[in-house]
């Protein structure tokens, strides 16, 4: 920094101490050499200074009563302060923010701004500035009409400034709290609260605070009836203020020097004196001195007989208070218990170090259940899945060689582990979609196709219980729509397959009914109904619960998790619709639902399918701790001419890794002595003969895709049970560098077998 910057710093800092000093006194001169700092702030281009120039000028403008101004530049203030991470300077402005706010009657607003200036300062044990706050939250509570709170909140904002040791402040509080003490009529309390404050004020020299503790005083002396007195200290308050420009304390005072003339009969003078405060708090939008003088001005001109006046200012007290009633008070009276509770624990340090104890605790709490949950999804997941990865190779393996009445033992074989594996499926399904992290994938489809595949899928079903299943669809049957196929599948899947679950004779049908058509949308209604046993009216509101079986787990004849309707109610809900019931004991359920669908022109039934060639002569090595998921993995590999080394933990896998080069590695993930994501570090990581061989995943753990770096760490997650075809697809894609691919016109589905 040059000298002449450190000059123009201090200089700053001169005039900024300069304006808050001479802030009681002589108001416009703060304000102009509070400009002045910040137009030589900007010069330095001192985000600091700027910041603190502007909250000086904010905090001078709100005095003022030009809450307009005083609020765009607190805006601003916070700004800069953000950018240089300062905490403290951004609670100021939030300070004045939420003084604004309650001034202008938006108290709900303005609780909330003081709330947050709070918990910085108690941050920083910055007692000065928690007496502000806490006065003017006080205050804030005065004007709702909560004096209890209110009450609280002045202790201690004068606990605050005594630890601060600002006596300027504390008598600020006992201003208010004389005030207070007086409506709960305790006037010879109040008196002695407000002498006090007035000695303070005239110790300190403070002109601005000395005008609103004699305001305090003559209010006094008017309830206690001694007119004199009162007049004095209103007439002596309403000067002192014009001359500091102190607009509210002003308007606040004609105020009460008009209630006095009114009550002492002088109802010309009354009036006269209301207006000039009137002027004032209607030039300024001071709120509530608004509302007491209109409804004082209506007891006046009533006083008077003068009905047409009085009715005039009886409909300005009306609008004026239904105005604070429907943009404020509402939202105050909705997080009252709420503010309460915050008011209750932030009372005073202490109890908010505690409270930001208690609140630390319970996040940790919550990430540890977080966490335990997703260990135990991802165990649950590995130790299911890995097993029913044995059964579906074997049955794949088994569907090639076996013939006759033998073939239909491994259908039923492979349909119980198909329905084996959308059970745990759905219970995944579920915490994925609990936890609001899925979005629809939106592809061209042709729906009455989708439909048809999905009713075959459920036919065998339906045979087996000698039921009719039914398709009755009134959609043009060449149209399309952009749908995710799969969550639509799952939706209408469970549907069905509850209605054949639980109905014993006669049909299900399923539904399609073009509701509304339009340019680009199409509005459809899906429904599955059917003639079983029915729900009852208790029972509807029990069935998208989680896990919810309506008949004991140990006397239902029907399987499942009871997790198929809640599933289908979130994924309906995904597609922004609602999923609705109807139903009658004994005679069946339809489930109904509507989806608004974009229409899409058809897309061409034949594509170019890439056919690989063969993976023949490929060396892998297989690290694999369950034997029986790597014989049968072995065998497929076979099959396509691939020569496999075994391994049966993450440390072997290095070692192997070290002596010879391998064309794939296939790596579990749980694996005893060293699991496969910190093998394939160390593989990728230090020198060996396989830095840059691709190294596939096999997992059947379903947080491995939530972690980015294991992602990243593996050319592709193979998930457990293994899909033969994606098995070969990955391996020959990764070939490809060493081969040509050629390409065939397929109408189903590629080829991918040898």
């Amino acid at each position: 920094m040059t000298i002449n910057n450190l000059q123009k710093t201090n200089e700053v800092h001169v005039l900024l101490s300069n304006a808050y000093s001479g802030r009681t006194s002589n108001l416009l001169e703060s304000i102009a050499l509070a400009k002045k700092a910040l137009s030589i702030s900007k010069f330095l281009e001192n985000k600091s200074l700027i910041g603190k120039s502007l909250n000086q000028l904010s905090l001078y403008y709100m005095i003022n009563s030009d809450f307009k101004k005083s609020k765009v530049h607190s805006q601003e203030a916070i700004i800069y302060f953000k950018a240089i991470d300062d905490e403290r300077g951004i609670a100021d402005a939030k300070y004045t923010i939420g003084s604004i706010n309650y001034k202008t009657d938006n108290y709900h607003e303005g609780l909330i701004y003081l709330k947050e200036a709070i918990r910085i300062y108690k941050k920083y044990d910055d007692f000065e500035s928690l007496s502000k706050v806490e006065k003017a939250i006080g205050t804030v509570y005065e004007y709702i009409g909560d004096g209890s709170n209110a009450f609280s909140s002045y202790k201690c904002a004068v606990r605050n400034a005594r630890k601060a040791g600002n006596i300027n402040i504390e008598s600020n509080v006992f201003n208010n709290l004389s005030g207070l003490l007086l409506k709960r009529n305790k006037p010879s309390i109040a008196m002695k609260m407000i002498e006090y404050a007035i000695s303070i004020k005239k110790e300190t020299d403070d002109t601005r605070g000395l005008a609103f503790a004699i305001y305090g005083r003559g209010k006094i002396h008017l309830k206690q009836g001694d007119f004199k007195n009162a007049e004095a200290d209103f007439l002596y308050a309403i000067n002192k203020h014009n001359k500091v420009v102190e607009i509210m304390g002003a308007s606040m005072a004609y105020n009460k020097l008009g209630e006095l003339y009114y009550k002492n009969n002088q109802l010309d003078k009354a009036t006269k004196t209301v207006k000039e405060g009137l002027k004032l708090s209607t030039s300024y939008n001071i709120a509530m001195v608004k509302i007491k003088g209109y409804n004082l001005l209506y007891r006046i001109f009533k006083e008077q007989s003068n009905i047409i006046k009085a009715f005039k200012y009886l409909e300005l007290y009306l609008k004026e208070k239904e105005t604070i009633m429907n943009t404020q008070t509402h939202q105050v009276m909705e997080n009252y218990n709420l503010i309460n509770k915050m008011n209750v624990l932030e009372s005073d340090a202490l109890l908010q170090k505690e409270r930001q104890e208690i609140i630390e605790k319970k996040n940790k709490d919550e990430q540890k259940a977080v966490k335990l949950k997703q260990e135990f999804l991802s165990v649950m997941s590995h130790e299911i899945r890995t097993p029913l990865n044995a059964i579906t190779t074997i049955v794949s393996i088994l569907d090639d060689q076996v013939r006759g009445e033998s073939k239909s033992l491994i259908k039923s074989l492979q349909f119980a582990s198909d329905n084996l594996i959308n059970i745990v499926n759905n219970v995944l399904d579920f915490t994925k979609l609990d936890s609001k992290k899925t979005a629809l994938d939106l592809e061209n489809r042709n729906f009455n196709a989708l439909s048809t595949k999905i009713l075959n899928l459920h036919l065998n079903l339906a045979k087996t219980k000698d039921l009719t299943l039914v398709l009755d669809n009134k959609i043009p049957k060449d149209r399309n729509y952009l749908i995710d196929q799969t969550k639509l599948t799952q939706i209408l899947s469970n549907l069905i397959g509850n209605a054949i679950k639980f109905t014993d004779k006669g049909q299900v049908t399923f539904s399609l009914k073009l509701l509304k058509e339009e340019p680009q949308f199409d509005t459809i209604q899906i429904s599955v109904k059917d003639t079983g046993e029915g729900i009852s009216e208790k029972d509807i509101s029990e069935i998208f619960l989680s896990f919810s079986q309506i008949k004991p787990v140990m006397t239902r004849k029907q399987g499942g998790t009871g997790l198929g309707l809640a599933i289908v109610k979130k994924l309906v809900k995904l597609h922004n619709s609602k999923i609705q019931v109807r139903s009658t004991l004994q005679e069946g359920s339809e489930f109904y639902f509507n989806l608004k669908l974009e229409k899409v022109t058809q897309l061409e039934l034949i594509k170019n399918k890439p056919i690989y060639p063969q993976l023949k002569n490929k060396n892998v090595l297989l690290a694999e701790d369950t034997i029986m998921n790597a014989v049968l993995i072995k065998k497929v590999l076979s099959k396509w001419g691939v020569t496999t080394e075994h391994v049966t933990n993450g440390k072997l896998a290095v070692e192997y890794a070290q002596k010879k080069e391998y064309d794939f590695i296939l790596m579990d993930l749980h694996m005893p002595e060293l699991n496969g994501l910190d093998a394939t570090r160390l593989i990728r990581s230090t020198a060996n003969k396989n830095t840059h061989t691709p190294i596939f995943a096999i997992t059947a753990d379903v947080m491995t895709s939530k972690n980015k770096e294991t992602s990243q760490l593996f050319n592709k997650i193979l998930w457990k049970p293994i899909e033969i075809d994606k098995l070969y697809a990955a391996l020959a894609q990764e070939a490809l560098p060493a081969c040509k691919i050629t390409f065939e016109k397929k109408e189903d589905k590629t080829d991918l077998t040898a």
